[in-house]
């Protein structure tokens, strides 16, 4: 069995992780910049430590690793949020496995223009993109495109992301300090996927609708559905960079069929609350030769506390509330484990820092959730 730290515990899917591992035999221990994380009182974790914050605190974040590795004989650190980027730039200095890339590599998925120049030098369908540096590029999307969207280069959960905004909204709202990009606006159902990659081959895979969402972009419901043309699509990127460790996408499918990939996150997403039932779930993290595993079945799961404070609201305005109620009586809750009941119970501890962060910070409590571990392609 294997000593395994995980990184960012303040995510649901971390928790799940830290559980599947756990159940598996192997010995979880946990790193964390945020006090009273959602994963901080489960019994799936050998133990706890506090961590200086990687995006302010670097170098003593990679330090404070290094350390917890040598003296609990870590053998495989899997980074699961976007401390992932920091844990990068320091993975020479780390002296066990780490389950992702090198920064280099990290940074062509998820800077988001660089991961349409590369899908489109493979002949992976994006949506058609202009990289938006300076006010005259900002004009010359509005005039190629009708409809568009911006977003800035380095973001996740689309929390700065405009769709179909005007121009006088955009050119109020864009800073140019740094890069943008503007895609065609394309409408239809979105798409995000999950999957587990050694050197270019999938050995774990999920694709699930958005149906809810807290703010314009992250999931907080999840079933899984057969997508062969997303799957095969995801199989000839991860191959095209020869990619190894944990990769998401976000797809729309338009109304005449066609499939477009929006951005791309190399690290764990809600995709894992699907796949960790299966019986080689963890297997996949270890074994580059097995062949690949998707959920066992078409459950559905969710985020409780995110479908009551966000899609509820959401639902009644936009008129799905039955498609709600449906999904949120026929759904499990992704934290609550009778058998590990503390982080359910407790996970008010977390949402009440993001919100004091977020009051503190003037940014969305979305915002706040990542605002210690993001990166920007800080240099």
């Amino acid at each position: 069995m294997t000593n395994i730290l995980l990184t960012g515990g303040r995510a649901p899917a971390t928790l799940e992780l830290a559980r599947a591992f756990h159940r598996a035999g192997h010995t979880v221990f946990m790193a964390e910049s945020l006090r009273g994380h959602l994963s901080q009182p489960s019994a799936a974790v050998k133990a706890q430590f506090v961590v200086p914050a990687p995006r302010q605190e670097s170098e003593a974040f990679l330090s404070a690793l290094k350390n917890i590795i040598e003296q609990n004989q870590i053998e495989v650190l899997i980074p699961a949020c976007e401390e992932v980027f920091h844990i990068a730039k320091g993975l020479s200095e780390l002296p066990c496995r780490v389950f992702t890339e090198p920064l280099k590599k990290l940074d062509v998925v998820h800077n988001k223009w660089k991961f349409v120049v590369h899908a489109v030098e493979h002949e992976l369908r994006t949506p058609e993109t202009l990289y938006v540096r300076i006010q005259d590029d900002l004009l010359h999307a509005f005039a190629h495109w009708r409809k568009l969207a911006l977003k800035p280069v380095y973001s996740r959960f689309a929390a700065r992301t405009l769709v179909l905004p005007t121009l006088k909204r955009a050119l109020a709202t864009l800073t140019f300090g740094s890069p943008w990009v503007a895609q065609e606006f394309i409408a239809g159902r979105q798409y995000c996927t999950y999957s587990i990659c050694h050197n270019g081959h999938v050995t774990a895979h999920t694709t699930y609708p958005t149906t809810f969402t807290a703010g314009q972009g992250a999931a907080i419901s999840f079933q899984h559905v057969e997508h062969p043309a997303i799957f095969k699509w995801v199989q000839a990127f991860v191959e095209s960079m020869q990619f190894t460790g944990q990769i998401a996408f976000d797809f729309i499918q338009a109304p005449d069929g066609l499939l477009y990939a929006l951005e791309c996150n190399p690290r764990a997403t809600s995709g894992v609350h699907l796949l960790a039932s299966h019986p080689r779930f963890v297997e996949a993290f270890f074994n580059a030769e097995m062949d690949c595993i998707f959920p066992v079945d078409h459950h559905s799961y969710m985020l409780s506390t995110a479908m009551l404070t966000y899609a509820l609201p959401a639902s009644i305005l936009e008129g799905r509330f039955a498609l709600w109620l449906k999904t949120f009586f026929t759904s499990s809750d992704v934290i609550l484990d009778f058998k590990d009941p503390l982080p359910f119970l407790l996970q008010f501890r977390s949402i009440v820092s993001y919100l004091l962060l977020a009051r503190r910070e003037k940014i969305s409590a979305l915002e706040a959730s990542t605002f210690d571990i993001e990166w920007n392609g800080e240099k």
